[in-house]
Formats: C-alpha cells, sequence, structure tokens
C-alpha cells in the first residue's frame, strides 16, 4: 500500500511505502527540511534534536503518534507541528517544510 506526501511550499508530490519515515523520505527526494541551524545541528533523524519540524496542513491522522520525545519538544506549538524523523507516513499528508 502506498501513501501520497505533498510538500506545499516546493509544489513537490511523492509517493512513499505504507510506514515510510517522513524525513527520509523528504531527504531522498531533495526536499530540505532544515533551516541552516538544523543543517549545522542536525542529529541525523535519531528524534535528539528537534530540528526538523514540519506542519501537516492534511491528513495529521495518517502519521503515527507523537513519541514522548516529540510531545517534550513540541509543547508549546501548534498541534499540527511534528518532528519530521519522528512520523512514519501512513496515508495521504500535505507538509509544509520549515513551519
Amino acid at each position: 500500500i502506498m501513501s501520497n506526501i505533498t510538500f506545499v511550499k516546493e509544489d513537490k508530490f511523492i509517493v512513499a511505502a505504507d510506514g515510510a519515515n517522513l524525513r527520509e523520505k523528504a531527504i531522498q527526494n531533495g526536499i530540505d527540511i532544515y533551516t541552516l541551524k538544523g543543517k549545522l545541528m542536525n542529529c541525523g533523524g535519531y528524534g535528539q534534536c528537534g530540528t526538523c519540524v514540519v506542519e501537516i496542513v492534511e491528513g495529521i491522522e495518517n502519521l503515527s503518534p507523537k513519541t514522548p520525545f516529540e510531545k517534550r519538544v513540541l509543547r508549546k506549538k501548534p498541534a499540527t507541528y511534528r518532528l519530521a524523523c519522528q512520523a512514519l507516513v501512513n496515508g495521504p499528508i500535505s507538509v509544509k517544510t520549515k513551519p
């Protein structure tokens, strides 16, 4: 089963296998999810740094639940914000990078 991921700002549409990691799919498809600080400081997708924040504009129910680390890092952010490295895609979503 495949899931569609739309990157709104980049106007790019990709298809991923269900359960795919959002950060990995973005990087594989040339989508830049990091700000300058994130480029320098990112942990490589291990859920340690909190720099791969994205906003889910549609389909948030199609992502894996937030991890405890995500809940801590994003506690003061809108509910639609996720860490791309912690989000597994299980259905169609639309994503805004660098919210």
